[in-house]
């Protein structure tokens, strides 16, 4: 074994250092390199001074100035073979490689660094057991040349060539195209055998990634070969028919979509519009993405009704009858249909009305908008707003997108089939805003008769006439509805029902209906009054009949199978009565129990009337004196406003107790507590106010008030009583809760009108101004003395 140090003539072992950050510079390997850094330029010209050595190592970090821990351990001794100034101030150099090197120590000189190092020393004299492996690493590395196109023939020459076999690893390693890291683990082995197989295995690897990569390609090559060949035979089979007439060219096909448009009487503009991007179309290959885009254009611009109308019912009567038929009561919106039908007997052409439903859920305001569509002979289109939160939702998105579609209003309208459809937008109350912007913002176009004639969706870039249609929108609360869109809207109250229009509606629409649905037509069933009564007052609680109609149709499907079960048959012979005793055995027990009422009278208990989603409810007020300093404790989950009701409350009875016959500093020695049954129902609202006002007093005074008496309104620091909203549903559950009187805000003496009859004779109302006028009702005995 012969071991050489090459070319080494410094035998103190010291060089300037040369550190290079993406370069790995192997022995044997003829590299140019670039530099700007002043340390390794001071460097290289004090090598340039002496014998051209320098020591080069792979820099591992971003420092500027590296010391031991920056650089790699195992370098190269390489040798300048040519020096190059730039004016730029960067030098260009051009090292060869000599030998490994381990650096043992770096120091600094002046204005540059240099490095104490080992030599590796080279074993020139090949070992039997390496040959068989040096030959496996040459034929890898020929392979990786053949599928690496880039590595030049003499590399392969120089590798082939190679007299032993740390030569051969550093030649293979050099040319090899790999990380930085792989190189630098093979560069810093010192045993021969391993520095070889370590090699065989990476270039086997690389191999591996090449074949992976050719596949790849080799497959997408085909996949486009397969695309083109396609569309070759695609075009060949167009030009055969065109020649045997089958088939008609893409300048007739837009002909076509052009007078389609002319014979739907579209206005100039979009008539113009369509020609414009017809003449496009015609211009593009049939294959390209935007001929596609284009040719969908034209089609929304054929398929809409630009003019197409239904003729309207004008027969007042017959409307009536079928709006009568549909629905129970219902006046308002009913009247406001009629009146609609009625003008446009006179004036044929005027704007469609925008009205909006408000009311609980379960009243039928949706299927009142199915109703009117029928009634006047319309088509009719829904489209759900709830839970929508992207403007383009209403708008469209702009043709030039992937997958662009008009928005929801111009979808609706092609599959309406007419410019004058009945068009609902159900849940208006329910709509969100994001990021993506507001579908409320962009609903004041469409609901706004001002400007719905020359309604644009970014889609079709285009005027769309939207002024014939009659559209109503429905909510639940108009608390929700911002106040630019509500301002635009038309509203119609569609207040709960009371029991007996429920009873009604049951009787004389969900009995039938339900029995149609259940396959029990020809069945005799008959559910008792009084049956229906108990469902509404302990199986359901809702302002509307939804949840009446599911368990009717609960107790119908029971009824079926029971019979069913006995071999009995629905042909006229079955006769089923169900009374209200029945009810449990069918439905199970009461879901619901009626409202908290309290019969006996005692001092502080008050009962007041609150408005829910679900419709009236009784609120019971309690209050109590305690030992104390004048404290006000509120408890039964109050809401801020309530609490400042009951404040104001306090206030207005301190500031004014001569007037209630109380004594001065009445409270000065007692704590207030005024607690709201059920404390796990949030509660809140102004309305409460006289009925705290009104507990208040009665513990004061230590007298109950009126027996069965509600009551309802807002109270002020001087004592008015100011109006409030749901008065019909308040009323009707003071009806429910069998009260005698009520005591209302003079305010909505008006809303007595809409009230039922069976409420109006049941209730003795008590309209007042004034917290004094419902002090004189509320303790009569006490006021006359």
């Amino acid at each position: 074994m012969k071991l050489v140090t090459a070319g080494i003539k410094n035998e103190k072992r010291e060089l300037p250092l040369v550190a290079l950050k993406d370069l790995v510079v192997l022995p044997f390997m003829v590299t140019p390199f670039f530099t700007g850094r002043a340390n390794t330029i001071n460097a290289v010209e004090a090598a340039m001074s002496a014998d051209r050595m320098i020591f080069i190592s792979c820099q591992l970090t971003d420092n500027d100035d590296p010391g031991i821990e920056d650089i790699h351990n195992t370098g190269t001794l390489a040798h300048i073979l040519q020096m190059l100034k730039l004016p730029d101030g960067t030098v260009r150099i051009l090292a060869e490689g000599k030998q490994r090197g381990i650096v043992r120590k770096i120091k600094q000189e002046r204005n540059y660094s240099f490095v104490q190092f080992t030599p590796v020393k080279i074993n020139t004299e090949t070992d039997d057991s390496l040959i068989p492996i040096m030959a496996a690493v040459l034929k890898s590395f020929t392979k990786y040349c053949n599928l690496k196109k880039t590595i030049a023939k003499e590399a392969l020459q120089a590798a082939e060539k190679a007299e032993y076999a740390d030569k051969l690893a550093d030649i293979i390693l050099a040319n090899m195209h790999v990380k930085k890291e792989l190189k630098l683990e093979i560069h810093s082995m010192l045993n021969t055998a391993e520095r070889l197989d370590s090699l065989a295995v990476l270039i086997e690897a690389e191999i591996e990634m090449l074949n992976l990569q050719g596949r790849i390609t080799t497959r997408v090559r085909k996949k486009m070969e397969n695309n083109q060949k396609e569309y070759f035979l695609n075009e060949q089979i167009r030009e055969i028919n065109k020649e045997l007439g089958k088939e008609k060219d893409d300048s007739q096909e837009i002909d076509e979509y052009v007078k389609i448009i002319e014979a739907k009487k579209a206005p100039a503009e979009v008539l113009e519009k369509a020609k414009k991007e017809g003449n496009r179309l015609s211009k593009l290959q049939p294959m390209s993405p935007e001929s596609g885009v284009l040719r969908t254009y034209l089609e929304w611009l054929s398929d809409l009704p630009w003019s197409i109308k239904t003729s309207d019912n004008k027969d007042l009567i017959n409307a009536a009858e079928i709006l009568d038929e549909d629905h129970y009561n219902m006046k308002k919106p009913k009247d406001r249909i009629l009146d609609y039908i009625a003008v446009r007997q006179l004036k044929e052409k005027m704007k469609g009305p925008i009205l909006c439903f408000v009311g609980p859920p379960g009243t039928g305001k949706t299927s009142l908008g199915k109703s009117v569509a029928r009634a006047l002979d319309r088509k009719f289109v829904r489209i759900s707003l709830g839970g929508v939160r992207d403007e383009a939702e209403i708008r469209g998105h702009r043709k030039t997108y992937v997958g662009a579609l008009p928005g929801k209003i111009i979808q609706s309208m092609k599959k309406a089939g007419s410019c004058n459809p009945v068009f609902l937008l159900d849940e208006i109350d329910k709509m969100g805003s994001d990021f993506k912007g507001d579908p409320a913002s962009a609903l004041l176009e469409v609901l706004d008769p001002e400007q719905n004639s020359t309604f644009v969706d970014h889609y079709l870039e285009v005027p769309y006439d939207l002024s014939s249609v009659m559209f109503i929108t429905t909510a639940n609360s108009i608390h929700n509805i911002p106040y630019a869109l509500r301002d635009r809207m038309e509203i119609i109250e569609i207040p709960g029902y009371t029991d007996l229009e429920k009873l009604k509606i049951a009787t004389e629409f969900i009995i039938p209906k339900q029995k149609e649905e259940n396959g029990l037509t020809n069945a005799a069933i008959d559910i008792q009054k009084s049956a229906i009564l108990k469902i509404i007052h302990n199986y359901t609680m809702e302002s509307g009949v939804r949840s009446l109609e599911r368990q009717i149709a609960a107790i119908l499907r029971k009824t079926a199978r029971e019979a069913l079960t006995k071999g009995e048959t629905f042909d006229g012979e079955y006769r089923r009565v169900i009374s209200s005793k029945s009810i449990k055995k069918l439905l199970g027990k009461e879901v619901y129990q009626d409202d908290l009422v309290y019969t006996e009278q005692r001092p502080g208990l008050v009962h007041g009337l609150a408005w829910t989603e679900m419709g009236g409810t009784l609120l019971p007020v309690e209050a109590a004196l305690i030992e104390g300093k004048g404290e006000l404790i509120l408890t039964g989950s109050l809401g801020d406003v309530m609490k400042e009701s009951a404040r104001t409350a306090l206030s207005f009875i301190r500031a004014n107790y001569e007037n209630f016959g109380l004594e001065k500093g009445f409270y000065e020695d007692k704590s207030i507590h005024i607690h709201v049954p059920e404390g796990a129902i949030p509660k809140d609202g102004p309305s409460a106010g006289i009925t705290i006002t009104a507990a208040l007093l009665s513990i004061f005074k230590g007298v109950p008030v009126r027996k069965a008496t509600a009551m309802t309104g807002e109270i002020t620091l001087t004592g008015r009583i100011l109006p409030i909203g749901g008065l019909k549903e308040k009323t009707l559950a003071a009806y429910r809760g069998k009260m005698i009187d009520v005591l209302i805000p003079d305010g909505n003496r008006k809303d007595l009108e809409e009230l039922p009859p069976e409420v109006t004779s049941a209730l003795t109302f008590h309209p007042v101004k004034t917290a004094e006028e419902a002090y004189k009702i509320l303790f009569e005995t006490e006021a006359a003395e």
